[in-house]
């Protein structure tokens, strides 16, 4: 696929594996570098930490562990992200309600056009969020 973006690293947090499967494939196809994934806060932490990243599809329970730590982690890093969940965007914390969310489930062209927005856009900047750390 013929890209601008192409070759942005792109940090995939996401616990359930089928789901996990079909967004590396999903980004590889829109020409993404898939950083990852991690399954837990930790491990998407630890990546945060160690890895090169220029953008982040986070979703939101990872298996009942809220990712409000990356989310912090990402915000106090300029990184940007989206998060990817079932839930409904009011359901998000207040501080949070500002950033992009990816309403599962969706489709490659919902996830390309995200990324775009992401990786061209200049990250949302909450006022003030909840610490989670």
């Amino acid at each position: 696929m013929d890209n601008p973006l192409s070759g942005s690293r792109v940090l995939l947090v996401e616990d359930e594996i089928i789901v996990s499967w079909l967004l590396q494939d999903m980004l590889a196809d829109l020409g993404y570098e898939v950083v990852g994934p991690a399954a837990r806060v930790d491990q998407a932490l630890a990546i945060i930490e160690a890895e090169d990243i220029d953008a982040v599809l986070l979703d939101l329970n990872l298996n009942g562990q809220m990712s409000y730590p990356v989310a912090d982690a990402l915000v106090a890093r300029g990184i940007p992200f989206v998060f990817a969940t079932g839930y409904a965007k009011n359901r998000l914390l207040d501080g949070y309600q500002t950033f992009p969310v990816l309403q599962k489930p969706f489709h490659r062209l919902e996830v390309g056009d995200v990324l775009a927005k992401l990786l061209t856009q200049e990250a949302p900047k909450p006022a003030s969020l909840p610490s989670f750390q």
